[in-house]
């Protein structure tokens, strides 16, 4: 069940909208497509690229040149105001013949410039993709090593994407836990895998309870009416509450969790230092972090890329 790492190409691909479909309250389904999709060649699993979005007043979004290692230096001293939007996607599905890829955009109540734009998008409208040239790539980190005798993942709406490629790779009869954080009831989708997973999906019911508050008590109640889904009474903490009460299967674990930053960082101390996983056998990634946009986010980026330049 594992693959090799090796580092691979990136460029710019030009793509247009070909539909949209609405998976639920808090995510949309975009397709993608375009002749130069065909060197687009995706990993599967959690594959990240980046997409460049156009502001409101443009027909197109405005992008350096190539896609050589100086292309994010280039994008930064353009004109915040003319250069594209840059948001980081997981490829949900690609399809050849015509070549085609899938985007599930998560929803955000701030009403941030990729989801504005995901709920205005219509067919022909212009975007431009940055992903690799070759399936083994430093996009994809779900790679379980040999010997792994099954696999946990955890995820919020954010992460949704990802872990839906994740099932669809895992090989037939693998052990998985799986569990789910989303908004809405409406929100649960199938998750086709030949995988032996169970899936708990956790929601919040934002309609309900509004705003996640910081200081909220943690509690669960089961909703008996369908199995596998678990209501909130607290909106805050579902994941790692779920996984603190669960029962592990035995063997070698591989661990992968996303979605909120204090969370994912929460639930992989609970898997490391209660659990006693190996951390080698916990990928984590914070999606994004409450009280951050992902502009904060990229300015703190840059800024520690400059001080260790210095």
């Amino acid at each position: 069940m594992s693959t090799t790492a090796t580092a691979a190409p990136f460029r710019f691909f030009d793509t247009r909208v070909v539909r949209t479909r609405r998976l639920g309250p808090s995510m949309i389904r975009i397709t993608f497509g375009g002749e130069r999709l065909t060197g687009l060649a995706a990993g599967g699993r959690d594959q990240r690229f980046k997409l460049f979005l156009p502001h409101p007043h443009q027909d197109a979004p405005i992008v350096p040149s190539d896609a050589g290692e100086e292309w994010f230096a280039r994008w930064r001293e353009m004109d915040p105001a003319v250069r594209a939007v840059m948001r980081s996607y997981t490829v949900r599905e690609q399809r050849r013949d015509p070549d085609e890829l899938d985007v599930d955009f998560a929803l955000h109540g701030d009403g941030g410039p990729a989801s504005r734009w995901a709920v205005r998008a219509l067919p022909g409208d212009r975007v431009v993709v940055l992903g690799p040239t070759t399936p083994d790539n430093g996009g994809v980190d779900f790679r379980p090593p040999p010997g792994t005798d099954w696999v946990l993942l955890t995820g919020d709406e954010t992460a949704l994407p990802a872990v839906a490629g994740i099932l669809a790779w895992l090989p037939a009869g693998t052990r998985a836990r799986v569990w789910l954080e989303v908004s809405h009831a409406a929100d649960v989708q199938d998750l086709p895998t030949e995988a032996d997973a169970e899936v708990t999906w956790l929601v919040r019911d934002d309609a309900a309870h509004g705003p996640l508050p910081d200081d909220s008590a943690p509690g669960l109640l089961r909703d008996d009416s369908a199995p596998g889904l678990v209501r909130d009474d607290s909106a805050h903490g579902l994941v790692l509450d779920a996984v603190r009460a669960a029962t592990l299967p035995a063997g070698a674990p591989y661990a992968w969790i996303a979605g909120e930053a204090g969370g994912v960082r929460a639930l992989r101390r609970h898997l490391v230092g209660e659990r006693g996983l190996d951390r080698r056998a916990v990928v984590f990634t914070g999606y994004w972090r409450r009280g951050a946009t992902e502009e904060d986010l990229l300015a703190e980026a840059v800024a520690g890329t400059a001080a260790a330049d210095d």
